[in-house]
């Protein structure tokens, strides 16, 4: 590196041959890439230093993340291959090519998968947790289990027979079947059959013990198939499952968009069937028919030896094994904010604040609204709304501060996957409290995370700001690692309006000198900044980037890396999760360094720093948050921000605490290979983890005098750690 720091032993990287910039080899494939996240994630369902019951939960959002995989990404490609589109990705491959290779690893993950989950089970039965099986259960347990199947399962299941009178019924998106085909005792005749299995239908009925003991559903429904299916013996039995595609296209020429997305919605449960599950047991006869009867391509049916959607497998993580469970963390509250009063605006008004959360709790978010809605001296609040919780503690000051006559308009982003409904809902409980909703563009989602309160002072109006880089959620906020930074300054304020007039009016901003946004001004500020540490470089001074990023896709920043690892600009990089660059390839990106930090809390926080001419870290960079990942979708598709942080208290804390933290951190890091794959880093002694580390140490920016006299978390280097 550039600066005189050691950084964590290194995994030894695989020989590889030259890549030049004309060789589509220089990237990595996205999908294959996300893929390797995602084993990443089910990897740590096997980290002895996680309790076992969030070793459980990893395993189940592993499982998660591969469903809406199928459901968006791999349904997206099986659209193209239908429509024959040829295009190339960046690294080469066709539609169809992607997809197989995405068969191949996806199949050896789920495989692992099973295998994991079959590990862990016989660790909860040794921890007093069993899922068991029908010849487990005690008489007891059977004579319980009669009653609560009759009285609260039996009534809502529906047993059809499969003939010409009787049709296959339809199976929705993520639902659960058992199919048997069946034999009547009196005279043999065969009978296909199947139940569909609700989806409230809870996956894992929990027996009445003294231990913690539970049995599947589809368990309980085969033990009582004779109670659905009188005079019928089974010849064959298993369970289906539907992976449906899941994505919403729009018509830009929507004439109401709220009413597009109800339609399209009713319309995503019918997409047709990416996947198609069915559990190994089941006979030829059987498989032929759920072929046949699905309309489901040969090739996308997957026989799993084990147990279909994992991902319910959260569902036996019971509360009170709270040794199994990671000790529960109370984010604070920051300190800054109680020197004030609890006065958000003194405060802010003080100086700049940067909140890191999860670790200091997102509720100052909600009273810095919940203050404004209650201040008579506010005129006006704005605010966009990508995606929140149910109840939204954000939704409802927005509609407390409208009845207290505030002028107030939320930008309401509809097009937030999966969580379309939620925002209509929101969008007209807005409105009938009287806010101002607008939905953007068409073409476009709005994801930048701004709030603007404008307030009448002794001085005139003053704009108050907070920029983030994750949702208004107060629940994802307590798992998710993001930065909510509050500013009164007066340019970042002009500047935000300015965004905000672009959404509800059109109005392209123009001559911003802080803010750069997408879709017009963000890619080439990234661009121009990486040139000017080449520039740097070759003059002979440091050219530093550090980048903390949940994905690296974009080819042109990507080019643009390889040419300042060539020019001899240092490069770390911090990416959880997708990263198309391949780093450490002689005369490529050997100055290029890629990690990915997978552990309790979901790496969110989006940060950038450049040297400016000087070795990271130093108080002669540029540090900016964004809400922002490095992908063509962010860059050219979405509405983003880029917030320089100028205050030097801010700017120590981003930089000098949390950057250099992650970059520190060995305990839950991955190194990515020049090759695309991972590996743990080596810890040698006790390591380094920078989620315990801020969990243990107060931030620097919250505390503000509180820290007089106390500045360990700023001397925080890298070179603490010995190689």
């Amino acid at each position: 590196m550039t600066t005189a720091t050691k950084r964590p032993p290194e995994p030894p990287s695989p020989a590889i041959e030259t890549i030049d910039m004309t060789s589509p080899d220089r990237f990595i494939n996205r999908e294959l890439s996300w893929l390797q996240f995602n084993a990443r994630v089910m990897e740590e369902s096997q980290n002895p230093r996680h309790p076992l019951l969030e070793r459980v939960r990893f395993l189940s959002i592993s499982a998660s993340n591969l469903d809406e995989f199928f459901m968006v990404r791999v349904a997206g490609l099986w659209d193209m291959v239908q429509a024959d589109v040829k295009t190339v990705t960046p690294d080469g491959l066709t539609p169809s090519q992607q997809l197989e290779k995405i068969d191949d690893l996806a199949g050896r993950l789920m495989r692992q998968q099973q295998s994991y989950w079959s590990a862990l089970q016989k660790e909860l039965r040794e921890n007093g947790i069993a899922i068991v099986e029908a010849d487990e259960l005690s008489a007891t347990e059977r004579e319980w289990l009669d009653g609560h199947f009759l009285d609260q399962i039996l009534p809502v299941l529906t047993p059809l027979a499969i003939d010409p009178a009787h049709p296959f019924p339809f199976i929705p998106n993520l639902g659960l079947a058992m199919i048997a085909q069946l034999k009547r005792t009196d005279d043999g005749r065969l009978l296909d059959a199947i139940v569909p299995i609700p989806q409230h239908v809870a996956r894992f009925v929990r027996l009445p013990s003294d231990s913690i003991r539970f049995v599947a559903v589809s368990q309980l429904i085969a033990m009582y198939m004779s109670r659905l299916f009188p005079g019928y013996e089974i010849v064959s039995r298993g369970q289906i499952r539907a992976i449906r595609d899941s994505d919403i296209e729009l018509e830009e020429e929507s004439e109401d968009l709220v009413r597009t997305y109800e339609s399209a919605l009713r319309r995503r449960r019918r997409g047709h069937i990416v996947r198609l599950q069915i559990t190994g047991g089941l006979n030829d006869h059987l498989k032929r028919l759920v072929v046949e009867e699905t309309d489901t391509r040969p090739q996308d049916i997957v026989v799993v030896e084990g147990m279909l959607a994992l991902a319910d497998i959260r569902r036996v993580i019971v509360d009170e094994r709270h040794d199994l469970l990671f000790k529960p963390y109370h984010a604070r509250f920051p300190e800054r904010i109680r020197q004030f009063g609890g006065d958000c605006f003194a405060a802010i008004r003080s100086k700049d604040i940067v909140v890191h959360h999860p670790f200091e709790s997102f509720d100052v978010v909600v009273q810095f609204l919940r203050q404004a809605a209650e201040d008579p001296n506010v005129l006006a609040i704005k605010q966009t709304l990508y995606r929140t919780s149910d109840n939204s503690p954000i939704v409802q000051a927005l509609i407390a501060a409208a009845e207290a006559g505030i002028s107030v308009t939320a930008m309401v982003e509809l097009k937030a996957r999966f969580d379309e409904a939620r925002n209509i809902k929101w969008a007209r409980d807005l409105e009938r409290a009287g806010v101002q909703v607008v939905y953007g563009f068409v073409e476009l989602k709005t994801h930048a995370k701004i709030s603007l309160v404008v307030r009448r002072e002794k001085d005139g109006l003053r704009t108050y700001s907070h920029f983030g880089t994750g949702n208004y959620h107060p629940i994802t906020a307590k798992i998710y690692t993001d930065l909510s930074y509050f500013t009164a300054d007066p340019q970042l304020g002009k500047e935000a309006s300015a965004i905000f007039n672009f959404l509800t009016g059109y109005a392209r901003p123009e001559g911003l000198k802080e803010i750069a946004y997408s879709p017009h001004t963000l890619a080439p500020k990234v661009l121009a900044e990486i040139e000017g540490e080449i520039e740097h470089a070759k003059a002979g001074r440091p050219g530093c980037i550090w980048a903390k990023l949940n994905s690296l896709v974009d080819p042109d920043i990507i080019d643009a890396l390889y040419r300042a690892s060539q020019a001899g600009v240092e490069v770390e990089l911090v990416i959880r999760g997708i990263c198309c660059l391949r780093p450490g390839v002689p005369g490529l990106s050997e100055n290029i360094r890629v990690r990915s930090l997978i552990g309790r809390f979901l790496e969110h926080s989006r940060i950038v720093a450049f040297g400016n001419g000087a070795a990271l870290p130093s108080r002669q960079a540029k540090v900016y948050i964004t809400s922002a990942d490095w992908m063509p979708r962010n860059l050219y598709r979405r509405v983003e921000s880029f917030v320089p942080i100028k205050n030097e208290t801010v700017h120590a804390q981003v930089l000098e605490q949390i950057m250099v933290a992650n970059l520190k951190d060995d305990l839950q890091s991955w190194m990515m290979l020049p090759d695309g794959e991972y590996r743990r880093i080596p810890v040698d002694g006790e390591g380094f983890s920078a989620h315990e580390y801020f969990m243990t140490n107060p931030s620097l920016s919250g505390r503000g005098k509180a820290m007089d006299g106390d500045r360990a978390p700023l001397e925080l280097k890298l070179d603490d750690h010995d190689d």
